[in-house]
């Protein structure tokens, strides 16, 4: 095993995320790709292996800690960028529908290329959220719909729900919401067909303070919704 390979074998067992060796080769590689790539193209400003293997790929992992996922769910993974919390749960989970979402076909052409290496399959597509909220083959076709770090919960909900099935879940991951994000994401959670949210706040295990937003979809969102990102800006719905 690689030095990375060791570092993550051992930082997953502290997370108590259980890794077998194929997938730890495999986040290896998407590492090395990460850094490769990010020397072409704006990717992420994390490029030290432990920053990489924590924030990154451990964060992502999180999500199979607090949140039941079943076998063969559908996922898309929207403003995906660099693959994240995407390209982490197939490689936990490749039994997963992985679809990942993004309006920059540069990032998207980088996921292409882990896909094919890590030899894994997922649907990359090149679309604005709130256009693909209005399209009948993504609009409400996913189990989960998963964000990390794109935008706030008022905002980010309207681009999410709308492709959230009824009886399926929206994931949002962010670092400590503001002050009032909670609340103005409520409001439009509420209009978009979610029930009230649920708040889990967990450490990784760098001591970085993280939050989940875990929103349910119990109705159908209204049609009109999601707005252009024109009339989603100057209007906001929280």
């Amino acid at each position: 095993m690689t030095e990375f390979e060791i570092r993550l074998k051992e930082l997953s067992n502290q997370a108590e995320i259980d890794l077998t060796e194929e997938m730890i080769s495999r986040f290896s590689l998407y590492a090395s790709l990460l850094k490769e790539w990010n020397e072409k193209m704006n990717l992420t400003a994390i490029t030290d292996d432990e920053g990489i293997a924590v924030k990154h790929f451990i964060d992502s992992l999180y999500l199979l800690k607090l949140v039941d996922i079943k076998e063969g769910n559908s996922l898309v993974d929207v403003g995906t960028g660099a693959g994240f919390p995407g390209v982490p749960l197939l490689i936990a989970r490749p039994d997963l529908k992985v679809c990942l979402m993004d309006s920059t076909a540069k990032r998207l052409k980088f996921l292409e290329t882990v896909l094919t290496e890590l030899k894994l399959t997922a649907d990359t597509v090149h679309i604005r959220a709130e256009e693909a909220g209005q399209n009948k083959t993504f609009r409400e076709s996913f189990d989960i719909a998963t964000a990390r770090a794109v935008a706030p919960l008022h905002i980010l909900s309207e681009y999410c729900l709308p492709l959230v099935k009824k009886g399926g879940v929206f994931l949002s991951l962010k670092g400590k919401p503001e002050s009032d994000e909670i609340e103005r994401g409520e409001k439009a959670i509420k209009v978009l067909g979610g029930e009230k949210a649920q708040i889990m706040e967990y450490e990784l295990i760098n001591g970085d303070k993280r939050t989940l937003i875990i929103t349910k979809k119990i109705s159908q969102t209204p049609p009109k919704y999601p707005r252009t990102s024109a009339k989603l800006a100057k209007k906001p719905l929280g």
